[in-house]
Order: C-alpha cells, then structure tokens, then sequence
C-alpha cells in the first residue's frame, strides 16, 4: 500500500512553523491524502510528477531517474517524472504489474491563477477500469468484478456483479449454500469469469487473493442491498428488473452498487453506455473447471502461452470484438441445445453461400467499434476513433449485403441468426451522416493539435483557419517585398512556435538593415529581426490560431454530446459485428480443414467419428483418426496402451468435439452426435502445488474429488492415470473405486486411461462399462505407435521401449529389463493377495471383493502363460507359414 508518511500530510504542514511546505506541495498532500492508496501522477506543465513513497516506489517500477525536490522533515523529498505526451506507455506498464494510478490534471489558467494552479484528480486508472486501446488487450476483456455475501443460519449467500467497462456489459449472479460450498463455487466463477480487479468489503474473508489478481477492499456499506437494487434501476432507466430476470437476488444487488459506486469514481463521470444487464444462473453454460480449462488448453497452453491453444486455432476473425466474442463462447458454452444449433445453421447458410471470403475482407476494414462507443460514452474518444468510426459504419451496407444473400428459404430462414443479424447491422443515417460532416478524413491525433473538423462543417472555425492559413502566402509576399527593399538578397522571413514570426540576416548584410527593424534574436551566424508590420500579423494570426483551437476543443465537446444518443444503436451493430465475425472465422476454418457438423440429440451418448484432435493435427504430418461411442448402455471406457500411445489426446479430442459442438462450432470428425451435456471434468497429468503445500497425489486426488462429488448422468468426466501417486496396491484399489462409482453412482460418460490392467476385468462385472487400447507394434527393442483406438484391453504397457526412445542409458534399460523377469517370476510364485481391501471376513462387503480379486489372480497366471510362450518366440527365425501358425497358438492361449 502507497501511504504518505505519517509526518507529513497537508494538516500537519500548516502547522509546521518552523519548516513550512510550499503551498504547491501541500496541494498535492492534500489530494494525495484522497488516493492513498493509488500512485497519483501530479501534472506540473509538460511533466508528471511523483512524490515520496509514490516517487521511490514508480522510480523502482518503472525504471525512471529519482531526483530530490525541496526539504521534508529535513529530508529531501523524493521526486521522479514522466512526459505527459509518454504517459500511456507508463500507464501500461504499471497496471500490468497490478497497480492503480490516480491522474491529476491542471484545471487552472496558469495566468489568472494566484498560487498554485487550481488541480484535480480527473481519472482513475485500475486493473478493472481500463478503456484506452493503448492500455486494453485487444482479444480479450478484463471486467471489474465485487462480491457480496450475506450469512443467515448457517447458510451462505454470495452475490456477484461485473462489468467490462470497456464494452458496458453489466452481469449478476447469486449461489447460496454452506461456506466450504459457497467458497467451492466461488472460486469456480472466478476461474470462469477471470476478473482483472475484484472489490471486496473491509470484513469480507471469502477471498484474500484469487490467482494473483488485486483485490480492492471497500467499506462494507457500499454493498448495502437496498441501496445496490436503486443504483441499478437508475443506472438502466427502469422501475423493475423483473425484465432482466433479477426478480429475487438480494446479494448480487449489493455487489452491483459497490460495483458501480466504484466505476462511476474511476471514470470521474456517470455510464451512460451500461444500458442492460444480464442475470447469470449455474444451469446457463456447460461447466468448466480450472483444471479442465487448462488441461483442454482452450486459450492458454498448459506452460501459460497463448499457442497452440484451440482459440488461437480458431481465431480467424478479421475485428478485435469478433476474437473477444469467439472468446467467450469456448469459455460459456451454452447448455441449451437451440443456441448451438442456430450457429450450426448459420455456418452452413455461409459455408453455401460462399460468403465467407467477401465478408472476411470487408470486416477487415471495420474497426473496434465496441470499445469505441465506449469511449465516446465516457468522453475519452479522441479524433482517429470517430474517423475509424465513421469509415467502419460505411462497411455497413455491404456487408448487410452479403448476409442477406446467406438466407431465405432453405438457407437459415428469416427467423434464423443470420438475419437477427442482418437487423442488427442496419446503418445509423444520422449518427454516419454527422461523423462524415464533422470529421476530417484524416483527423489529428489529439484535440489539442487542431484539424479535427472538415471544412464547411463550422463557418467560424473555417473563417479563422483561414487567417491562419493565409500566413504562409503573406510571408512570402513580405520576404519578396523586403528584399526588393533592402537589397539582401538571402533575406528570410519565417516562422517557428517558441519566437513565432520573423526576418532573418546573415551577420555580414547586417549594415543592410533598414532603421524600422527591430532586434529580436542574436544567432551564431545571424540576425532576426522583427518590424511593426509584421507584429501586427503575428498578431493577429497567432491570436487566430489560438482561438481556432479554442473553437475546435469546444465543438469536440459538441459531437461527443451528439453522438451520445447513438451509443445504443451502436452497441447493437457492435454486437451483429462480433456474432458476424465469429461465425465467418468458424465457418472459414471447418470449409479449410473438413469440419463436419455435428448433431445435438436429447438422448444421452456422445458417438464420434473419426475424431481427431483439432490443435494436434496442425501440428504433426499425419494424424490417425479415431472413433468414440458412448450410449447409456456403455457409459466407460477403460482405454489402456503404451505411453506415448495417444491416450490423452484420444481422451482431450473427445471432449474438445463435445465443447466445440456445444459452442456452435463445426468439429473435426467425420460425424459426431451428442446428446445433453452438463459439465466437463478431466483429471489429467501430474502437477503439485507446493506454495499450497499440496503434493502431486495431494493435487490428483482433490481433483479426483470434485469429480466425484459433482459428475451428473450428462456430464463428460476424463480420468488419467489416477492412483499412481501412491504406492501400487493402494492405487490400484482407488482406481478401481472411482472407476465403480462413475459406474455406478455417477453414471457419467467417462474415458478412463489407466496403466492397471486389472481394471480391465471391470467391464465383466459391470457391462456399462468396456475396454479399448491404443496399439502399438514392437520390433526388437524398438516400438512403433499406431495411435489407433482398437476394442479390447492392451497386452503391455511398453514402458522400457518408451524409456529407451528418451534416452536412458542401454544399461539401465538392460537392468531393468532382468528386474522385470524377476517381478514377474516372483509374482507368478506369490500367493494372490485375495482380501484387496483388508476387510475383515464379517464385513458385508468382504465376499465382493474377494470375488472381485479372484479374477484378478487368474488373469496373472494366463499373462503369464501368454509371457512365456511368446518370450520361446524367435521372431527373426521364423517363416510366413510358422508365423501365422504361432499366433493361432497365442490367440489360443489368450481365450483359455
């Protein structure tokens, strides 16, 4: 926390007698002392200036020069800097690092003003509130989140409200349950909504840090329930939210007014583009845990890149608002099945249509017309946004055009998505019709720099440009006149902003000069000079210059008050952009790569085609399809086979086809059909969390734990390798439980890899469940991966030809090898440990697992037939005949 010392704060200045601060410095104590939290940037002309703490700690993070400026309690006190002109760059530095910076502007005429000039905090910048491009990732959003939480007998109620500032979308949510629930959920929400900044009240416990993101503690009587519900209904002009589905909330209204309370601070001026506000319930989207968004890699690799991922992947979307969109939806796939058929529609209304091309090369040309609708509503847009503005509306009527050929009868249908949004893209007349009128076709970059406005738009401004403009042909008409007069003939009159208008001499035509010109600059080698008739020009032209500026700052202010009652509209066409956009990159990437669609069916099963993983088949030559069935009556899959065999990809593209069918999406499958699907859950490779004390085991069974706790009928639940954290007859028999109760209690559709082949047997006791293996083929010492899905369980694990391909030594792999015979000799000798559980023979359950460990011992004595009389085997010495014959005889084996 930034604090300004204890010794020092603008009370205690003006009592300090003896050394006493300059009144400049005890403004700045004074609004310090309102943002003592926050680094406040002090504008101090072309500068902005830090103080004590706030100095040291920017000079530190920034990498910028510490200075001294006056005395403090006898010390000097701290002083760094910035240009004004360089500030966003700072800006970006320090949100990033998850600082919060209060920027204080002149808003005094230095002329007029007797002491300081008069200052104020006129924006606040935090992680949560950003609006500016140059401080905004452009693919993705990063919404100010406040959580509220009301306690009655023992039951918890927690409400959420965020907001992305930079696009205005207002959500709600509430959960009530015991605390270790409500904590449960909580923590799954923020995994989902990822917010940049939360907002908490001074007693809150619920959350002290949440994956690093800057919690910002408020008072707790800015989460007042009544006061929330009234901020809302006056924020979006309303008398009930009956409409927005908020009938019942309580908490989530608290949220919302500390939310808003806070965001109207940061911005220093009402939302007037937060104008709707959707109700969030836990049934709306198919759930996604942390760990399942990051083992699916859906936008970020599992080392943290942003590639190979599947949104990088997929987006092909030629606008920011499209990415963002196409964001969202692999995040919040909808349950509902209607919602993915309609983009199914849609995709296929443009994949007939050939449209896809036309429209990706005119939503090139259309800008981030989102976030700057945003930033008019907030009066920060600067000239070059309503330009881009104005230029992407003129893209309007074309691409309206190429919808529009997309559906009719047969093609999507006039109540279909692709004419939702052929309405929403109508074009503003009047809101288009001002921006071309106002706007220069090229506009400076700031205000303060003039040539904002075209020519004709204001006759004022136009009549006082010219006085401006017409300087240049004045001097040249004085440069001719005076030499003609004096007779210098390398005479010069020009112009610069410190000494504005002058006539300049070389030292040796000096003697030239007549007696009317005046000394106005001494150079090394010349003269300049000033004469009555050219400062009465400078005078006028300057005075036209300065209140042609005038003139603009003031009819800038006009046309964002104008555009204001267009921000609706233009939310609106923001919107049809992104659905537009997402939609073509899907439709251009399933016509690019053979993307089928899929179908979405009440009955439960998920039934594969020639599934393939959609991230890993760019990156190899040649990916081996595979096929995937699961119907209620096969609700398992036991998948066993070598490492490096494929498993985990064959267990991730099942599921990633499962999301992209549920997203809308084509997938990349010959065929696929899909029945309800609730949730996704996958227990997937070995990560510890040691900063949370939780070893690798630790990790796999908390998740294997919410697995079971919440997989449904309808969910998709992926399991790899559980139970190998620990030693083998203890995984083995967790294993073997978990596997049981997804069976039995869940009955979710499960893939479930495992490296015990006694689990193998599980599909004799219980026919919902069966075995495939990925194959493989062993030559020598060496193997070859088929990466093909085949029925029945694997006949090894491979894991000395693997340890061989990474490159251990040949003799530890020789080592290990004669190890390996002497296990499974001794293995072959022991008796069967035929109570798996330990349970005592009285136990209910004792005669169950007896009878489900004796298959487990016949199972190690017809392996071991089958070890022997392949390990007799010559394979080199045999002819075609006697090879075919010898696998007759294993096959034979293998059925006794």
């Amino acid at each position: 926390m930034t604090t300004v010392p204890k010794e020092i704060n603008a009370a205690a200045a003006k009592k300090n007698s003896a050394e006493k601060l300059t009144p400049m410095m005890q403004q700045y104590l004074g609004i310090k002392e309102n943002h003592p939290t926050m680094l406040v940037f002090y504008r101090m002309g072309d500068f902005y200036e830090l103080f004590f703490e706030d100095a040291e700690k920017a000079s530190r993070l920034l990498g910028i020069t510490l200075t001294a400026r006056g005395v403090a309690s006898g010390n000097p006190i701290k002083m760094c800097g910035v240009p004004f002109h360089s500030l966003d760059g700072y800006l970006a530095k320090l949100v990033k690092l998850g600082e919060s910076v209060a920027i204080c502007e002149q808003i005094g005429d230095p002329a007029t003003s007797k002491g300081p000039v008069e200052r104020k905090v006129m924006r606040v910048v935090t992680p949560g509130t950003l609006t500016d491009a140059d401080l905004l990732p452009e693919k993705a959003e990063r919404p100010l989140l406040a959580m509220c939480s009301i306690t009655q007998r023992k039951t918890v109620t927690t409400g959420l409200a965020w907001l992305s500032l930079a696009s205005g979308a207002l959500k709600l949510m509430e959960f009530s349950g015991d605390s270790g629930t409500v904590a449960a959920r909580l923590q799954q929400e923020l995994e989902r909504i990822v917010p940049a900044e939360i907002l908490s009240g001074d007693n809150g416990n619920l959350f002290d840090d949440y994956a690093g993101t800057h919690i910002n503690r408020v008072p707790d009587w800015h989460f007042d329930v009544v006061g929330g519900h009234k901020a809302l209904l006056d924020q979006l002009g309303v008398a009930t939210l009956t409409g927005f589905g908020a009938d019942g909330l309580g908490a989530a209204f608290g949220a919302a007014g500390a939310l808003l309370r806070y965001a109207q601070s940061t911005q220093g001026r009402g939302l007037q583009h937060v104008r709707s506000l959707t109700t969030e319930t836990e049934s709306e989207f198919i759930g996604l845990d942390a760990a399942t968004r990051r083992n699916l890699e859906l936008t970020e690799t599992i080392r943290g890149q942003e590639s190979p991922t599947l949104f990088s992947l997929l987006d092909h979307c030629r606008t920011a608002m499209g990415s963002r969109m196409l964001r969202h939806w692999l995040h919040h796939a909808r349950r509902d099945q209607n919602v993915a058929r309609a983009r199914h529609e849609a995709i296929a209304a443009l994949a007939q249509s050939e449209a896809a091309g036309p429209l990706a090369a005119t939503l090139a040309q259309v800008p981030d017309i989102e976030r700057i609708t945003t930033r008019i509503a907030l009066l920060s847009a600067r000239p070059r946004d309503l330009a881009a503005l104005r230029d992407g509306l003129l893209q309007l009527p074309a691409l309206r055009g190429d919808v529009v050929r997309c559906y009719g009868p047969g093609q999507g249908g006039e109540s279909g998505l692709l004419a939702a949004i052929h309405a929403a893209l109508a074009t503003p007349t009047a809101c288009l019709d001002l921006l071309v009128r106002a706007v220069a076709q090229e506009p400076a970059a700031m205000v303060r720099d003039g040539g904002v406005f075209a020519t004709g738009f204001d006759a004022e401004l136009d009549e006082l440009r010219a006085l401006s403009e017409n300087a240049g042909q004045f001097l040249l008409d004085l440069e001719t006149r005076e030499r003609a007069r004096t007779g210098i003939a390398n005479l010069r009159v020009e112009y610069n902003k410190v000494h504005g208008f002058y006539i300049e001499v070389t030292h040796g035509q000096t003697d030239k000069v007549p007696d009317d010109y005046r000394r106005r600059q001494t150079l090394k080698n010349a003269e300049r000079y000033i004469t009555p008739e050219l400062k009465v020009f400078e005078d006028k032209a300057l005075s036209a210059q300065d209140k042609a500026l005038v003139r603009e700052k003031l009819l800038y202010d006009l046309l964002l008050a104008e555009l204001a009652p267009h921000i609706g509209t233009l939310q609106t066409i923001s919107q049809g952009l992104a659905q537009l956009d997402t939609l073509n990159a899907l439709t251009e990437h399933a016509q690019q790569h053979n993307w089928a669609a899929p179908q979405l069916v009440d009955e439960p099963c998920i039934n594969i085609i020639e599934g393939r993983h959609p991230v890993v088949e760019k990156q190899i030559e040649r990916f081996i399809a595979n096929d995937c069935r699961l119907v209620n009556e096969r609700r398992l899959l036991l998948i066993t086979g070598p490492n490096m065999g494929g498993k985990s990809t064959f267990m991730r593209q099942v599921a990633l086809i499962t999301l992209l069918a549920y997203v809308g999406s084509y997938v990349p499958a010959a065929s696929a059909t899909i029945g309800p699907i609730d949730r996704i859950f996958t227990r997937i490779g070995a990560t510890d969390d040691l900063a949370g004390g939780r070893s690798t085991f630790m990790v796999e069974m908390t998740e294997s734990a919410a697995i079971l706790n919440g997989a449904t009928e309808h969910s998709l639940v992926l399991m790899d390798e559980v139970g190998r954290g620990t030693s083998t007859f203890d995984g083995l028999a967790l294993a073997w439980a978990i596997a049981r109760h997804l069976i039995d209690s869940s009955r979710s559709f499960t893939l479930f890899a495992t490296h015990y082949f006694e689990l193998t047997q599980l599909p004799d006791s219980h026919p919902s469940a069966a075995n495939v293996h990925l194959s493989a083929v062993e030559h020598k010492d060496s193997i070859v991966f088929l990466h093909a899905v085949q029925a029945g369980p694997a006949s090894q694990s491979y894991g000395l030809q693997v340890a061989q391909l990474a490159g251990v030594p040949q003799p530890v792999i020789k080592a290990a090898r004669k190890h390996l015979a002497r296990l499974e000799a001794q293995a072959l000798d022991a008796t069967p440990q035929r109570d798996l559980f330990s349970l005592p023979s009285a136990d209910p359950y004792a005669q169950e697992e007896e009878e489900e460990a004796a298959p487990l011992a016949a199972l190690n004595a017809a392996q071991q037939a089958l070890l022997d009389a392949i390990a007799d085997l010559d394979p080199d010495a045999l002819t075609p005949r006697d090879a075919l014959e010898q696998l007759y005889q294993l096959k034979r084996l293998a059925a006794a």
